[in-house]
């Protein structure tokens, strides 16, 4: 199943080189869960789980997770079903003060 996921530009750096396009890839993602397309853009794409997940494997606090515009959050966090051509949306958190 293929699964677009857009992709902020501090993460681009992964991306650049090795997608058509660094902000807008396409990905197989078989098994069907945001935890598995990590892993499935850690084994495209080396060094950006890092920068999306905590050392337990969950979404670091400064990223949002968005499935076709519905946070994970209020979804099933990691474990939300993806489903064939899902647009995933990581955003970075803006803060100010």
């Amino acid at each position: 199943m293929a699964v677009t996921v857009l992709v902020p530009t501090p993460l681009q750096k992964f991306t650049e080189n090795k997608a058509e396009d660094k902000a807008k890839i396409e990905i197989e993602c078989d098994g069907g869960s945001i935890s598995v397309l990590i892993d499935s853009l850690e084994t495209k794409f080396p060094g950006i789980k890092k920068s999306l997940c905590d050392d337990q494997g969950e979404p670091r606090r400064f990223l949002n997770f968005y499935v076709n515009s519905e946070d994970i959050r209020f979804l099933d966090g990691t474990k939300t079903i993806l489903n064939d051509k899902d647009e995933v949306s990581i955003v970075p958190a803006v803060a100010g003060g």
